[in-house]
């Protein structure tokens, strides 16, 4: 039975396919089909030439839900919340992203305020009754509501972290009065401190709710007209999967649910080909990602930003994205300056040579006119070398520069654009680079990958034999995974242990359902304990790894206050035992471990590296005669000096002058670059 990761991604939707019972391997990428994305899904697996009833688990990433929130593309939402805080989404943390530049403007409020009301009622600090809830107010809102043609509604209620029966009552009311709404409620999506965070992210579980079960309900009845009966899992973006049925209901862990997929490829090199350290990189057709996996693990942050001061709060994969993809948009700025990106072609209509209809100029259409694109994409599509040359002609032009040399502009301003990315990740959390071992995945992403090096002084590069679809792969080895969090405010020297046990407790419980829905035995599952912690004082928490015994320890309190601290150097690079720490939250991550890929070894060969000719490609403002090869007839311990192209089935690497390459046991290409 066939294993099958399927990645929906801006401009391709790829596919990674394991046999277990015969090791057999098959991939394939398809344009992503843009109208309903469940068709290039159902398009990759026929390309595949797999038999949807031979399929046992199918695995599948999306960008559905991060479009239709950047792109507001949802239907009608309302936010229900306190008298006083119906402006909290819009006003934020009061936070500015350009501290001199006068003229920047915030991200339209996923909920304008005309869909913003509120309700008389309030719960203080501890979750006491200040004033009663308003059941007569709240039934005149529902009513109001239906005549709005509201499809989803978000109740955040201040301190309802603490009790949740004001935002119960409410969604009581609203099902009374319009049973067909999607109602969401901030205590059920994330229970701790902080409304703004507490209150966007709930705003995200209405806003797509409706767009996700209805994505979810058009896949499963085409995938079932086939004949698919097997398991359908999605992926999260905290790094692991869960059953469809699951993700219906929590469609905010979704938001990075493609590029979750790239760093379970990372945690599989880690695994197995002995690479713990490893920034992972994955450039596509529409944007660049950039992470972390350290000791073999993704890195997880509380922290992340939809768009500026759009928190969501929920553990999340730590993965910055720019907008740098094959079909980002090359452009000139009102000062004359070449500029690249965000702006992208998609796949609809695409990079000019595409022939789909396009006239601006991408990056694909840069690297096709400096010779480092094959002509037909391995086959795939045949590309149009004249409407290329058109489109980056009319960037030369208002540049006053060479045709070529406009071009190689382009793809340095790109490599610099996705050397910024990684930066961001790496300075945030404290990382040195030279630690770490660059790691490029996506279909463009091997063409950049030794600049972007040069450019971070980053000394060596690893180019996986499955690079083209490796969002697609690490579908299939992903694990499934649950995250849950509990508010618990205390100072460690007077936290109440035995409250704390029995909130894990209860986690543990909630887990455990989860992960039964999903069809995996206790047996299989694994817990871990974390805390979010900080120095009393300070804004921001580290999250602090908690032993399964440390609680009932008689040492505890030393025990974590001592974690805490070295977790505190290892963000932030100091820590101080002259102040004490804190407890914010609990949370625990539940882990059901499935079956991996078991790759087979490339074999070793002492004949010549599998040569497919040769073409003229431009380096540094030079034509040079370059060597092309067979990427996937390459054998272990062959090694390829620079320059060359390395063209796999779907993905291409090139290596620029200086640079030597050698391919290891697992078909991985390392590439040393000449810094």
């Amino acid at each position: 039975m066939w294993s099958v990761g399927i990645d929906v991604g801006g401009t391709f939707t790829d596919l990674f396919a394991y046999n277990a019972d015969t090791a057999q391997t098959v991939t394939a990428k398809v344009l992503t089909t843009k109208h309903d994305r469940s068709e290039g899904v159902i398009k990759a697996i026929e390309q595949a030439d797999l038999p949807f009833n031979g399929i046992d688990k199918l695995v599948h990433g999306s960008t559905t839900a991060t479009n239709a929130l950047v792109e507001r593309d949802y239907p009608r939402t309302a936010v229900i919340t306190t008298e006083g805080f119906r402006d909290t989404i819009e006003i934020g943390r009061m936070r500015r992203k350009r501290l001199f530049d006068p003229y920047q403007q915030r991200p339209e409020p996923l909920v304008p305020r005309r869909l913003r009301f509120t309700v008389p009622g309030r719960l203080d600090a501890q979750g006491a009754e200040l004033a009663p809830f308003d059941d007569a107010a709240a039934r005149a809102l529902a009513r109001r509501l239906g005549e709005l043609d509201v499809v989803s509604v978000a109740v955040g209620f201040i301190n309802s972290y603490k009790n949740p029966s004001h935002e119960e009552r409410m969604r009581d009311i609203l099902k009374e009065t319009c049973p067909d709404l999607f109602v969401s409620l901030s205590a059920e999506t994330v229970r701790k401190v902080r409304e703004h965070a507490r209150f966007t992210t709930n705003v995200i579980r209405a806003a797509v709710l409706p767009v996700m079960q209805r994505y979810f309900d058009a896949l499963t009845s085409r995938l079932g007209k086939r004949g698919f009966v097997g398991t359908l899992l999605v992926l999260k973006s905290n790094g692991g999967s869960m059953g469809v049925d699951v993700a219906r209901e929590r469609p905010e862990e979704l938001i990075e649910s493609g590029p979750a997929g790239g760093v379970a490829y990372g945690r599989y090199l880690a695994e197995f080909a002995d690479f713990p350290n490893i920034i992972h990189t994955d450039m596509g057709g529409t944007t660049f990602d950039a992470s972390i996996v350290e000791n073999g693990m993704g890195l997880i942050t509380h922290d992340y930003e939809l768009e500026w001061e759009t928190p969501v709060s929920i553990p999340m994969l730590d993965i910055r994205s720019v907008g740098a993809g094959g079909g980002s948009i090359a452009w000139i700025d009102p000062g004359g300056s070449l500029r690249v990106g965000p702006q992208s072609a998609g796949s609809e209509p695409g990079p000019a040579c595409y022939g789909r209809g396009g006239t601006r100029a991408t990056v694909t259409d840069a690297n096709l006119l400096l010779g480092r694109l094959e002509p037909t994409l391995n086959g795939k599509l045949a590309l149009d070398k004249g409407a290329a040359e058109t489109a980056v002609q009319k960037i030369a032009d208002q540049l006053g520069m060479d045709l070529l040399d406009t071009a190689e502009g382009i793809i340095r301003i790109t490599c610099e654009n996705m050397a910024q990315a990684i930066k961001m990740v790496l300075v945030d959390r404290g990382r040195d680079p030279r630690d770490f071992i660059l790691a490029s995945f996506g279909g463009a992403g091997a063409m950049h990958a030794a600049f972007i090096a040069q450019a971070m002084n980053i000394p060596r590069v690893l180019v996986p034999g499955h690079a083209g679809v490796a969002s697609a792969f690490g579908a299939v080895a992903m694990d499934i995974r649950h995250d849950l969090e509990a508010f618990y405010y205390a100072p460690v020297e007077s936290a109440d242990f035995r409250e704390i046990e029995r909130l894990f407790g209860n986690l543990e419980k909630r887990a455990r359902d989860l992960m039964r829905r999903d069809g995996i035995a206790d047996a299989e599952i694994a817990v871990n304990r974390t805390a979010q912690m900080r120095y009393v004082g300070q804004s921001w928490e580290v999250t602090t790894p908690l032993a399964p015994d440390v609680i009932s320890a008689a040492d505890a309190r030393d025990r974590i206050t001592r974690q805490f601290h070295r977790e505190h150097e290892l963000e932030h690079g100091v820590f101080s035992e002259a102040f004490s720490p804190e407890f914010i939250s609990i949370g625990i991550t539940a882990i059901g471990q499935l079956p991996k890929p078991r790759l087979a070894p490339v074999p070793g060969g002492s004949d010549g590296v599998p040569t497919k000719g040769s073409r003229d490609v431009y380096f540094d403002g030079v034509w040079t005669t370059t060597a092309v090869l067979d990427g996937q007839a390459l054998a272990a311990g062959q090694k390829v000096g620079g320059p060359a192209i390395i063209e796999y089935d779907h993905s291409c690497s090139v290596l620029p002058p200086g640079a030597v390459s050698e391919v290891d046991a697992h078909g991985n290409l390392i590439v040393a670059v000449n810094l």
